[in-house]
């Protein structure tokens, strides 16, 4: 009798486990999400990244009529956190931010990372794009890009300017270097990028720091960053990387315009599911995004603070991240850039 017992208590449980892991029913499908999401976000609190994820985790909630929950996983410039999302159970209920830095940059840093943006992730939708500033400390003389080039050419190795390891202002400096010599009529692999010498810091604060007390002459930075200090006269605005100038600095010009044509370096963020994510959630996740992109609330705090809002929608994002991944590997290769 105990036996039978067994037996029958062991078929119960086996037959339990293969219902778990045959595909969700159309239905359950179609009513997700049925219980809060969670939302992972790669960085920790308090950065650009976490206030991009907590607006749209909030807007989320409202239309999904579930709470979505924000996760900051933070470490190894997103990887971390983002690695743990490839690795979710696929069914609906783990969102996956993903950006510049742990879905381009870090591919480019790390040829064996454990994940790959292009084919362990369904891309849902962009949620923001922002430019960096090149900007100068007001007592250095450079009014342009133009006298900025000319003094670097002029003085190969003397002049200096800050970054932080692998964020978006590392690489848009080391395009403005490679990009360099195509502007002056150089053919690619036969001229050297511009002779500056990079001075690294471990973070945004502590480079802002140093370019407002003039220890550095230049960096690149995010937009948002710059704002208050270009209003203060504390940093003077040369160019934007953007394709268009931006809303909040209409008399700056784009890098395009100042002899760079087609030059482009994006901060951006969207929204990702596991691969292997059911195909309707994908589709109720991605019109939920393109509503909550609409919505007067999301619109005016992102525009306020100079970010864009890109075209929406899976193939887009798609496409884009493949795009971004391609161009920043290269980057990096050329210049040589290593993990920290």
């Amino acid at each position: 009798m105990q036996r039978r017992t067994f037996a029958a208590a062991a078929l119960v449980a086996a037959l339990a486990a293969l219902s778990a892991a045959l595909p969700q029913p159309a239905s359950a499908q179609t009513d997700w999400p049925t219980r809060p999401v969670k939302l992972i976000v790669p960085f920790p609190p308090g950065g650009t990244s976490d206030v991009m994820g907590r607006m749209l985790a909030e807007e989320l909630t409202k239309i999904l009529k579930q709470p979505v929950l924000v996760e900051n996983l933070g470490g190894a410039g997103g990887v971390i956190g983002t690695e743990r999302g490839a690795r979710a159970p696929a069914d609906g209920y783990t969102l996956v931010q993903t950006g510049v830095g742990q879905s381009a940059v870090a591919h480019g840093l790390d040829p064996n990372l454990k994940y790959d943006s292009n084919t362990d992730f369904i891309h849902v939708s962009q949620v923001h794009s922002g430019p960096n500033l090149l900007v100068v400390n007001p007592q250095t003389p450079f009014r342009s890009v133009k006298e900025l080039v000319a003094h670097a050419r002029a003085n190969p190795g003397k002049l200096d300017y800050g970054f932080t390891h692998a964020a978006s202002g590392h690489m848009a400096m080391e395009l403005f270097k490679q990009t360099a010599c195509a502007a002056a009529g150089g053919k690619a692999g036969s001229c050297q990028p511009l002779a500056m010498v990079g001075i690294p810091y471990r973070g945004g604060g502590p480079m802002m720091t140093a370019i407002l007390g003039n220890e550095i002459p230049m960096m690149f930075i995010n937009q948002d960053v710059a704002l208050a200090h270009v209003k203060a006269g504390k940093l003077r605005p040369l160019a934007v990387t953007s394709l268009q100038r931006n809303p909040l600095f209409p008399d700056v010009p784009t890098l395009a315009e100042s002899g760079y044509p087609g030059f482009e370096a994006l901060s951006w963020s969207g929204l990702s599911l596991p691969k292997g994510t059911p195909a309707p959630i994908v589709a109720k996740l991605e019109a939920a995004m393109k509503e909550a992109m609409a919505s007067p609330a999301i619109r005016q705090r992102m525009e306020g603070n100079g970010f864009v809002i890109p075209e929406q929608g899976s193939r887009h994002y798609t496409e884009f991240v493949r795009a971004e991944k391609a161009r920043w590997t290269k980057v990096i290769r050329a210049a040589g850039i290593k993990p920290e």
